[in-house]
């Protein structure tokens, strides 16, 4: 099996009675994996990618040289094993029992019995299930669905009844057994979750725009205390790949909270000093301002210091962002082939906000980047099918950069160019430093102002200054005391002793 699907790991403590799945970020939200000796119901529509986290948890065991038992009521072995060489897997120790009615009960004479012909398939069922289950005398097995046994047994009671008598007969045997459902019954029947001693669900959603969405739940696990709430997942060749909902609280790094600064002196004087180490800037304007050439000062500094960079760009095709920084005087071809910046080009409509997180968490923890980029938060919320959740998500990524050491940097495209502005969201207090840049008219041109709004860690200056952008890098000018209403604009002059201070053409 592909290496991205099973845990090949075979040092497991026989001490924990736990039976890894193999699947990627399962293990981490069961809290190690699965009870052993246990009934486990992974429930599901139709394509949720339950038959694919059950053929790898039962490759995971075979790695192990355990026993291994399939045994599938609604899918051929044919079709199993093609779905088993569409991922690279091997199924080399695992036992395909392919179960189908007797044709006998099919028979004319069989159904003129007193007998309900579903009574005779239930019972020839089960006694075949037994049957496998002594021939192989498994440690794993699986079995596909209990939407068939469901059918046969045509009542709840005599439903519940059949698999409190198959958990009792696994038990027994100190099996660990793994039942799918695909919630095909008309009414939601919770029979197997009073009986299951865990319960896994899977739900796909089906976005506006772009691919289907899948997401996976604990419902319940006895005894045992698993990562609650949704996580994202994807099936990919190779199997499936659960990404867990980042916790922030979790993860807490001791390192010294010193002062960062860029290339530009005036930018640092502007922030008060720079920014600290471990904060999050959010640099906030409408499109064409700078924001993204704002941040790159931030990263050609960082890597200047000998750290590593990593950047995730929504919005701009990369070729593009990387003409615009050598305009800037920033090689980031030539940082890239250095290994000192990481950038990725991210397709928000084929991004679960999980994997992003999990994305980020890995250039932090594997690649050990101490800057992170994101640009724009307008991309990361086209991954949100709600705005709550895009907040939550990112106080809690956030959060973790922040307890890594690792300092942020967001920008964010505000609706319009001038006047009244409008966010697509406010995150402006979650972000420890929140850098505004706006246009403004003055003396016939158009022209670019920049300002610190907040800053939690510190003193900064409150002054608006103009800037301009170019083979220098980035340009600020004096305090504009000569003018009353940048922000909105269309400024006005103050005449007197503080006369208008502009950028003069020797810095284009």
């Amino acid at each position: 099996m592909a290496d991205s699907a099973i845990d090949h790991d075979l040092n497991e403590p026989a001490q924990t009675g736990l039976a890894m799945t193999g699947v990627s970020g399962l293990d981490d939200i069961l809290g190690g994996g699965f009870a052993r000796g246990r009934v486990f119901l992974l429930e599901g529509s139709p394509g949720t990618g339950k038959t694919t986290i059950a053929m790898q948890f039962l490759a995971q065991g075979a790695a192990r040289g355990e026993k291994c038992l399939y045994v599938t009521l609604s899918e051929t072995e044919d079709e199993l094993r093609d779905s088993a060489r569409s991922h690279g897997w091997d199924l080399t120790g695992v036992d395909l029992y392919e179960l189908v009615p007797p044709e006998s009960l099919l028979d004319e004479d069989q159904q003129q019995s007193l007998l309900y012909s579903s009574d005779l398939e239930l019972g020839e069922t089960t006694r075949r299930i037994f049957e496998a289950f002594e021939r192989v005398k498994p440690d794993r097995v699986v079995l596909d669905s209990l939407s068939e046994i469901r059918l046969l047994a045509q009542s709840s009671l005599r439903y519940r009844r059949q698999i409190l008598a198959m958990k009792h007969f696994f038990s027994r045997q100190n099996t660990t057994v793994l039942m799918l459902d695909d919630l095909t019954a008309e009414v939601s029947d919770k029979t197997v979750h009073s009986v299951a001693h865990g319960v896994v669900r899977l739900e796909e959603l089906a976005p506006n725009f772009g691919p289907e969405r899948r997401r996976v739940r604990i419902v319940k696990y006895r005894g045992r205390k698993f990562r609650g709430g949704y996580h994202d997942f994807r099936i990919e060749t190779g199997g499936v790949q659960i990404y867990p909902r980042l916790i922030s609280a979790e993860h807490r790094t001791e390192f010294a909270r010193d002062m960062l600064t860029s290339r530009s002196g005036e930018l640092d004087a502007l922030l008060g000093g720079g920014v600290e180490r471990g904060s999050s800037v959010l640099v906030l304007g409408p499109a064409g301002t700078g924001k993204s050439l704002l941040t790159l000062t931030f990263a050609a500094a960082a890597i200047d210091r000998g750290e590593k960079v990593a950047m995730f760009v929504f919005d701009e095709e990369i070729g593009l962002l990387f003409n615009r920084a050598i305009a800037l005087g920033i090689d980031m071809k030539a940082m890239v082939d250095a290994g000192d910046l990481f950038i990725e080009q991210v397709d928000a409509a084929e991004l679960s906000p999980g994997e992003f997180s999990k994305r980020v968490q890995a250039m932090v923890e594997i690649n050990k980047v101490r800057s992170v980029i994101i640009d724009s938060l307008n991309g990361y919320q086209a991954a949100m099918p709600e705005e709550n959740a895009l907040i939550l998500h990112m106080h809690e990524l956030l959060q973790y950069l922040n307890r890594q050491g690792a300092t942020t940097f967001l920008t964010v495209a505000q609706h319009g160019l001038v006047g009244d502005m409008k966010s697509p969201v406010d995150v402006t207090y979650l972000a420890d430093t929140v850098v505004l840049l706006r246009y403004f008219e003055a003396a016939g041109r158009v022209r670019r102002a920049i300002s610190i709004i907040k800053k939690r860690t510190g003193a900064h200056e409150d002054t608006i200054r103009e800037y301009k952008i170019g083979s220098f890098g980035i340009k600020l000018g004096e305090p504009l005391v000569g003018f009353q209403g940048v922000l909105r604009g269309v400024p006005q002059f103050i005449w007197g002793e503080n006369s208008a201070t502009l950028l003069e053409n020797e810095y284009e």
